[in-house]
């Protein structure tokens, strides 16, 4: 007989999308265990203190050392890798900062990365400035893709004037002569990288941004133009990098190894006409297990990160053995896989917002002088059962249709029709119930199971937090963070407080499909909280202030060997103040237009001085406070 906390853990699949970093304990509350060597964290306990400290849900927690660790798996997964096939090159990654660029994720990743002579790939100008003053290994990468204009330009050879390993990954045939014109102005021999067009393509969501009609890159004709170019300025010894990318969140490894495949051929045919090129980068995609299933479904990978490096390295390896050629020093660009696991957001449920109210004994109660329609209804009520569930929840459909349509005719009360309503949702109930305790599950009743879901409003901006989940339905685990030792008993969709509809959770993972509905715990008024994991990468960043919501409260969390704590930083949310100088208010004028709305109240004697006064002072303490509910 499986505990209550086996079913749970089965439920929400931690140990599947978790990587073991996540663990329930004997309590029944989610843990954190940031390293191998780590005992884990009691995430209620540490959520717990965090509040009495001020800091509510929602929260956003980082756990720097998960960070840290997936580092260290992607360099030991390349290094095994290298030494298994005799691989002759090297490994370098570099972190993509439009995945995350917060200084303290760039620090944590540098800070174990440099250990490994890891560095940063930019992307816009604005990455590029913050990258160029970012400590790093001296043999680490500065890459920059993307379009550039001569001010990148410019910031990138000005980095290697001060040392710093700048490469210019070629996008288009125009930047080459941006790029020499600007280097010979400075003084400064350049690094350039090609970014190739392949004719491959990646797998998921992200497949069209690879391939012949990818938006970045060169084609076949364009890269020998670059070589022309360059040659005949005795200057193809600049070239350093090959470059591809098919995508992000590659889900299938076949996708991937034919990138490397065609990609290598590439490589060796540019290397046979005697140019010196150092590294191909075989871009990012590394694909996150967002729901366990170990799959090549959009949300899931069928491959780990080891495989993944046992294949790039055994593809590549293969194909210039055969073109007789030397291995390349390899680079990677995954990102997500290095921060989707160091942050969760926490938060609050406030209320159960219900599809049908349970408490109807009133309504349910019918006479002879009721319509036709609501006494039938009433008699399904009644008799149905798990021989006839099927039958009557179909002949209850048709008598709510019947009893939308008398209404409109003007031929029923509403107090019939909210008798008819209750009675309807009632039988939907009663044939759901039935309808679970078969064998089979007919799909009809899959989808009742959402209309019937209670709606927890959750304290939070789906668009702020999870953008994904709304922009691309991108699925990320939701769990409870606590009262696992109880059964989960209600079926619920999540819906956040931003005034729109689209503003809610409404799938959910699951190891063999998409649920529509999250398994979990009876509201009853105390303090309820879930866990939206894997967010790490591009949430934050790409999170819109829809509503002037803000930031979430932010705090960074280490755990030592001994299994404590330590809450190394805290971040408070935005304030309202913060949010409407967002949207370019002036916040002194602000505060004083409101104020001559109160004088003149108090001038034309609509409103007392006094309390004049005090609605000022009300008025002023609101712009420093959190712009989520409390």
């Amino acid at each position: 007989m499986r505990t209550t906390i086996e079913k749970a853990a089965e439920t929400y699949g931690v140990a599947s999308w978790g990587s073991g970093y996540f663990d329930i304990n004997r309590k029944g509350n989610l843990v954190v265990k940031p390293s191998e060597s780590d005992d884990g964290i009691d995430l209620k306990d540490l959520v717990d203190d965090l509040t009495r400290r001020g800091l509510s849900a929602p929260l956003l927690i980082r756990f720097p050392q998960i960070l840290t660790n997936q580092v260290k798996r992607l360099h030991r997964s390349f290094k095994s890798a290298i030494k298994e096939f005799d691989y002759g090159g090297r490994h370098r990654a570099v972190f993509p900062m439009k995945v995350n660029p917060m200084r303290e994720v760039l620090e944590e990743f540098l800070r174990e990365g440099g250990r490994y002579d890891y560095g940063l790939e930019a992307g816009s100008k604005a990455e590029l400035y913050a990258a160029l003053s970012m400590p790093q290994s001296s043999d680490g990468l500065l890459l920059c893709n993307g379009f550039k204009d001569a001010a990148f330009m410019e910031m990138a050879l000005i980095g290697r004037l001060v040392g710093k390993n700048v490469i210019i990954t070629l996008e288009k045939l125009s930047e080459l002569k941006t790029a020499l014109e600007v280097a010979e102005r400075l003084g400064v021999r350049p690094a350039f990288g090609i970014r190739a067009k392949l004719y491959s393509k990646g797998s998921g969501k992200w497949e069209e941004s690879g391939g012949e009609s990818s938006k970045f890159g060169l084609t076949t004709s364009e890269t020998l133009e670059v070589l022309r170019y360059l040659g005949d300025r005795d200057m193809l010894d600049t070239l350093k990098v090959l470059h591809f990318h098919i995508g992000s969140q590659i889900t299938d490894i076949k996708r991937i190894k034919n990138a490397m495949k065609e990609a290598a051929r590439v490589y060796a045919k540019i290397r046979q006409k005697g140019i010196q090129i150092e590294y191909l980068n075989v871009g990012g995609g590394m694909a996150v297990d967002y729901d366990g299933s170990r799959t090549s479904f959009e949300s899931s990978a069928n491959y780990s990160m080891e495989e993944f490096a046992n294949d790039v390295i055994f593809t590549i390896k293969s194909v210039c053995d055969d073109e007789d050629v030397p291995e390349p020093n390899l680079i990677t660009e995954s990102g997500r896989i290095m921060s989707a696991y160091h942050a969760m957001l926490v938060v609050k449920v406030t209320e159960e917002i219900e599809t049908y109210v349970e408490e109807v004994a009133p309504m349910l109660k019918v006479s002879s002088d009721d319509p036709t329609v609501v006494s039938e209804l009433y008699d399904l009520h009644r008799s149905i059962n798990s021989k006839n569930y099927r039958e009557y929840y179909h002949d209850a459909q048709e008598h709510k249709e019947e009893l939308f349509t008398m209404f409109n005719l003007g031929l029923i009360s509403l107090e019939d029709r909210a008798r008819g309503e209750s009675l309807f949702w009632e039988v939907s109930a009663k044939a759901l119930k039935y309808a679970q305790q078969a064998k089979y599950v007919p799909e009809e009743f899959e989808e009742l199971k959402s209309v019937l879901a209670a709606r927890y409003l959750c304290n939070f901006s789906v668009f702020r937090s999870v953008p994904d989940h709304w922009a691309i339905e991108q699925l990320f685990p939701v769990v409870p963070i606590h009262r696992l030792k109880e059964p989960a008993s209600e079926f619920v969709t999540l819906v956040d407080i931003t005034c729109d509809s689209d503003g809610r959770m409404d799938k959910f993972v699951d190891l063999h499909d998409v649920k529509q509905v999250l398994e979990i715990h009876a509201f009853d008024g105390s303090p309820y909280y879930l866990g939206i994991f894997l967010v790490g990468a591009y949430q934050e960043i790409m999170g819109n202030n829809h509503n002037l919501f803000g930031k979430p409260n932010e705090a960074h969390v280490v755990v030592d060997k001994g299994g404590a704590y330590h809450i190394k930083k805290t971040i408070p949310g935005s304030t309202i103040g913060k949010m409407i100088e967002y949207a370019r208010y002036d916040r002194e004028a602000v505060r004083e237009r409101f104020s001559s709305m109160v004088d003149i109240s108090v001038k034309n004697s609509d409103l007392d001085e006094e309390v004049g006064s005090r609605i000022k002072d009300l008025y002023d303490t609101h712009v420093e406070g959190i712009t989520y509910l409390v």
